[in-house]
């Protein structure tokens, strides 16, 4: 009979070890899982952190510039006003005032290309560092595949 107890004994002895085990290998992985989860929680707040800082210099860029093309324009209709009140003939002030207007609208153009450059820059660097964090979570999921 003292066999077969120490048969048992021994069985639930590798059980629980067995069981301990189990339960040890489960727990470190929750925890190193958890730990890649932060990990990947702080990497995407840093990038949303560079993104929100690269549309925000982009803003202040594309304020700058509508600022200055906005000082300029009216200076140059300062100076056409200037200029077509001392036109001599309605002849001379039709020619300023076409002339005038021609020169408006191309500076007006360039500057809206320039503007489209800044915005369409600026989108790209925002857009930069939430790309590279959706490529590693993309990535890691393959990899795991």
């Amino acid at each position: 009979m003292a066999t077969a107890a120490e048969t048992a004994k021994a069985t639930a002895e590798r059980f629980a070890e067995t069981g301990n085990q189990a339960f040890k290998e489960s727990v470190e992985k929750s925890l190193a899982a958890f730990a890649d989860m932060n990990s990947h929680s702080k990497r995407n707040m840093e990038a949303m952190v560079a993104s929100v800082t690269a549309a925000t210099k982009g803003a202040e860029s594309l304020g700058a510039q509508v600022t200055a093309y906005a000082k300029k324009a009216a200076e140059d209709q300062i100076a056409a006003a200037k200029t077509l009140s001392g036109a001599k003939s309605l002849q001379e002030a039709v020619e300023l005032q076409t002339t005038y207007a021609k020169s408006f609208l191309d500076a007006y153009l360039a500057e809206m290309n320039r503007w489209s450059d800044t915005v369409s820059g600026s989108v790209k660097e925002s857009l930069r560092p939430i790309n590279e964090r959706v490529s590693a979570v993309v990535e890691q999921f393959q990899t795991a595949r």
